[in-house]
């Protein structure tokens, strides 16, 4: 949203820019007209009033009308985009604040998110009454315990600690109404899987809507969605690519000599469920197999001159989800289909530009979407901005990662995966590790952390450098294909223990 004290005269979008907003949404086929501020409720209003917003964004004028319907939504928009106020403002409209309750819950990737998401909360919420806490590790639960005794209306928190909180039995989701799944892409990327599913026992009988925000849809997230959400539809804001349809294309423009550090730095931060590296030679293909294999990841390399019966069970590998990396040549790729296919990255551009649409259609198929990420230093980026011109393509600048942003991504990532174990650990493994404990605290008390660096590098390339497990594929079809959205699944009371069933399972 812009702000009417920093902008008292909203800047209008021109003709072409409308028109080329419209060309790139993707809407149900019974698709409902967006709205303005003016024709939103009064909860929705003085809320944006509240925080000093005059008119709506994109992708909130198209998804409030949806969400408002009471569809269960997956949509499609890039951070940034003002994707947070989109389903805020119609979850205030709908907590009632005498109910002291838990009746909205927002699931989102990272402690820094789950900062942002409560924050908008409280400040759309102001004085309605309406009580919200972010809920993540790293931190006491005391505090979040609090909250939720004096009745938080919205819970906005990461996978592992609001599990964390309903095994303790200190959070109760009898009277949650409505499901929001935020940056779903990147939760899958952390690793919360796992979590999510045991969150789904926890689900009351009766939830009215979920709703899954990301921006991308690759299979593994779409079976999520066909887990989670009710005969959900699809709503696409991010203006995608013409010719690849559903993939964002997007580039990193890095030195010549950093390519390698670069494409180590991209991995760990894009996390990929599978991805296709190209180059244009033999020689590179072998030298960025080798520098990911020494780098620890589950990385092989395809040439055209690889004997047959070994390129089949190469493929068969990456096909089935057990291995994450496969680095070829154009030539060696040529007529491969592989749907589950998350990212593409191109590590020097084609030669021939045709090859690039080549290249970047290996991902997004079958209906999902995809990443397809180039790698551009001095003259290559002329090249890359010459196919993009020629064949109509939207490329997305990112700023290549860190050292220190790998480091914050990387730590986050491991302390959900180490808190996850600990969380399964049972009463006689819990007392057998105590003895280590004054050896740990020595370790952490020192000056060299070497052992400890050590121990979490073993655990962390071991464990989620390898083929994670993600969302088994499930009956999902088109919005089109499927009968009225007011139609639901039966939800049934799942074996085996929870305080409530999942939804469409």
């Amino acid at each position: 949203m812009r702000r009417a004290k920093k902008n008292a005269k909203p800047q209008e979008l021109t003709p072409a820019e409308k028109r080329e907003r419209e060309e790139h949404v993707v809407e149900p086929e019974d698709a409902l007209p967006e709205v303005t501020l003016k024709e939103l409720p009064d909860a929705i209003r003085k809320a944006a009033e509240r925080a000093g917003w005059d008119e709506l964004m994109p992708v909130q004028a198209k998804t409030l009308p949806y969400i408002l319907a009471g569809r269960d939504m997956m949509v499609q928009s890039r951070t940034g985009s003002g994707k947070t106020g989109a389903f805020v403002m119609p979850i205030l409209h709908r907590i009632e604040p005498k109910r002291n309750e838990t009746q909205a819950m927002v699931l989102v990737p990272t402690r820094e998110l789950a900062g942002q998401v409560y924050s908008e909360c409280k400040m759309l919420a102001g004085d309605s009454g309406v009580r919200s806490v972010a809920v993540y590790g790293g931190v006491g639960y005391g505090p979040q315990i609090d909250a939720f005794k004096k009745g938080a209306h919205i819970v906005v928190g990461t996978p592992g600690r609001i599990l964390d909180h309903l095994l303790r039995g200190t959070l109760k989701l009898d009277g949650l109404e409505i499901l929001v799944f935020d940056e779903a892409d990147r939760m899958l990327s952390m690793g919360f899987y796992p979590d999510m599913k045991e969150i789904k026992k926890y689900l009351p009988r009766r939830l009215s809507n979920a709703y899954m925000f990301s921006a991308t849809f690759p299979p593994h997230v779409m079976a999520l969605a066909g887990e989670f959400l009710t005969q959900p539809q699809m709503l696409s804001l991010s203006r995608d690519v013409v010719h690849v349809p559903q993939t964002e294309q997007a580039f990193y423009n890095v030195a010549p000599m950093e390519k390698d550090r670069a494409l180590v730095r991209l991995i760990e931060v894009e996390n990929p469920t599978s991805a296709l590296i190209f180059c244009n030679t033999k020689q590179m293909v072998h030298y960025v197999s080798v520098v990911l294999k020494r780098f620890g990841y589950d990385a092989d390399e395809l040439s055209a001159d690889l004997p047959q019966k070994k390129r089949e069970k190469l493929l068969q590998r990456l096909k089935q989800a057990r291995l994450k990396f496969l680095v070829a040549t154009d030539l060696a790729a040529r007529g491969l289909d592989i749907p589950a296919l998350s990212h593409v990255i191109q590590y020097e551009p084609p030669e021939d530009p045709e090859a690039y649409i080549h290249r970047a259609g290996r991902t997004g198929r079958a209906g999902a979407s995809g990443v397809n990420i180039s790698l551009v230093s001095g003259e290559q980026l002329t090249q890359l901005r010459r196919i993009a011109a020629r064949y109509e393509i939207d490329l997305l600048e990112k700023k290549p990662p860190s050292e220190a942003d790998v480091q914050r991504i990387v730590s986050e990532r491991l302390l959900v995966a180490l808190e996850a174990r600990l969380r399964n650990r049972d009463r006689v493994q819990v007392e057998r590790m105590q003895r280590f404990a004054p050896l740990a605290e020595a370790i952490a008390e020192g000056d060299d952390h070497s052992i400890m660096s050590m121990l979490l590098d073993d655990y962390y390339q071991e464990t989620l450098q390898s083929p994670q497990q993600a969302p088994e594929p499930v009956d999902y079809r088109p919005p089109s294909a499927k009968k009225s959205p007011e139609k639901r699944r039966p939800r049934h009371r799942p074996k085996g223990g929870g305080s409530g069933s999942s939804r469409g399972s």
